[in-house]
């Protein structure tokens, strides 16, 4: 059962867990793609804003070519890039948010590889019926492969210590 609307402010999913509207995450969005304009004015760097709300979330892309040195070292710039686009947020809104970056498609392409990571890790431990260790992954990272072993119908944990923290695939 849900409580969830359209327009105003926080509301209940009915398990506790309060998500933010609809209109909140636009708006998120639209403090989120602000901020990133500006950020593009100051690297003299070309790239379009798009601007969606999926799974109670705020998810802004930067869109364009050239875009590299926003994404960085296995994304790692992104990260940062990410957090501080957060703290923007926050800093108009007053409000913890859970946007997420992505730039030139990186995100969507690691997120592809991830599922495929799982499904291998998953077949693993099918056949094994042993625990299958991944390695150390970003917490978007971890969450991909957790909602894809879970769709297989596998368990899975993460374990270890930021930012060595990685995901380890059960039997049923």
């Amino acid at each position: 059962m849900s409580d969830r609307e359209t327009g105003g402010t926080v509301v209940s999913e009915g398990d506790g867990t309060e998500v933010p509207s609809v209109s909140q995450l636009e708006h998120e969005g639209d403090v989120a793609a602000d901020y990133l304009e500006a950020l593009l004015d100051i690297a003299d760097l070309d790239g379009d804003i798009d601007m969606d709300v999926e799974n109670d979330r705020a998810v802004v892309s930067i869109v364009g070519d050239g875009l590299d040195p926003l994404i960085g070292s296995d994304g790692e710039v992104l990260e940062a890039l990410q957090e501080l686009t957060r703290l923007a947020v926050w800093r108009e809104t007053g409000m913890r948010t859970r946007l997420m970056l992505d730039v030139g498609g990186f995100r969507a392409r690691r997120r592809s590889e991830l599922v495929e990571l799982a499904k291998r890790a998953v077949e693993a431990v099918r056949s094994t019926g042993e625990p299958e260790s991944l390695g150390a992954m970003t917490p978007f990272e971890r969450k991909v492969v957790h909602d894809a072993v879970a769709e297989a119908g596998l368990r899975s944990e993460s374990e270890g210590v930021e930012p060595r923290r990685y995901v380890v695939v059960l039997p049923a």
